[in-house]
């Protein structure tokens, strides 16, 4: 299972947010290249950004802070927010991101996401962030009346690489992960699923891995790296158990 550090850009810096309000973030490093080399040197896979105010702004926002990661990562990056046309995909992928994160404009219109997976086949997932098991969009400020699953459904014939679920209330919260909204998600389709939001601990890294049968490839893992909550060579080793 891999984990996905997570580097969440607000104005140029790395910051978290709780539930997803951008009025309750907390800034950890104002340098984010900086902070993709440390995950790098630590190990990391892969890296996992947020342009959080793209997703506000429905456009790309932290363009330079998000080049600047990928120059100095040195591991794939994917990279979600604001990301909503076939040309922004193709200068984000021209530019070196791996894998582009579709979450609001797969809900507006999934048409895209299938022909994104046909002219860029393995570089498309697709984020499902859910607020009690409904679609959340627009950097969650608006909630739909489409299920996490039934969104999920509609590309599983697509190419898309990875779902990655996010369950808000957990977001940031260091509650814990969803584990078994994310369980039941992951079994109910084929495509593999990245479990975000609420990891705060090596037992919830654990409690993922458990379940890795039904499909959760992967946990992404944000303040409770920053913070200390979780030592990240010892979140690596016990993911590649």
């Amino acid at each position: 299972m891999i984990l996905y550090p997570a580097i969440d850009l607000k104005d140029g810096a790395c910051v978290r947010l709780v539930r997803g309000e951008m009025d309750a973030a907390t800034v950890f490093n104002t340098d984010p290249a900086a902070q993709a080399r440390s995950f790098t040197a630590a190990g990391c896979q892969w890296i996992h950004v947020v342009d959080l105010n793209g997703a506000f702004a429905g456009k790309p926002v932290n363009a330079d802070a998000v080049s600047a990661i990928v120059a100095a990562a040195q591991v794939p990056v994917q990279l979600g927010g604001g990301i909503r046309d076939m040309v922004t995909i193709g200068q984000w992928l021209e530019r070196g991101v791996a894998r582009v994160i579709l979450g609001t404009v797969a809900l507006r219109n999934p048409g895209l996401v299938k022909d994104a997976c046909k002219q860029f086949p393995g570089k498309i997932a697709v984020g499902i962030d859910a607020r009690g098991g409904y679609v959340a969009v627009e950097g969650w400020a608006e909630t739909s009346q489409v299920t996490a699953l039934d969104l999920a459904l509609k590309f599983e014939d697509a190419g898309v690489a990875a779902i990655i679920y996010t369950d808000i209330d957990r977001d940031g919260a260091l509650g814990g992960p969803n584990v078994e909204a994310t369980a039941a998600l992951a079994g109910a389709i084929g495509t593999p699923v990245i479990a975000s939001g609420g990891v705060s601990s090596l037992d919830d890294l654990k409690a993922l891995k458990a379940r890795a049968a039904s499909g959760i490839s992967g946990v992404i893992s944000g303040r409770a790296l920053y913070d200390g909550r979780i030592d990240l060579a010892e979140a690596l080793a016990v993911l590649a158990a």
